[in-house]
């Protein structure tokens, strides 16, 4: 018995495209500096290699350090 009501499931999904990764890649080397630098700023800075004068950075990411285990004091 039929009430009219249309199947609420398509009848073919769509599939997405797949993205090359030629096209990923810029964006994973970008993602990668991006880490890398953030990792130096919580990890490293204000230390022997400290591009910015003062504690400012220091005390910004001061929790942060302590979370990822990198000691400070």
């Amino acid at each position: 018995m039929s009430y009219g009501f249309s199947s609420p499931v398509p009848a073919s999904a769509a599939m997405p495209d797949a993205i090359p990764l030629r096209a990923l890649l810029p964006w994973a080397v970008f993602g990668l500096i991006l880490s890398m630098v953030l990792l130096y700023f919580v990890g490293a800075e204000q230390g022997a290699t400290a591009l910015l004068s003062g504690h400012a950075v220091h005390e910004f990411v001061h929790d942060g350090r302590h979370l990822l285990g990198f000691p400070c004091h």
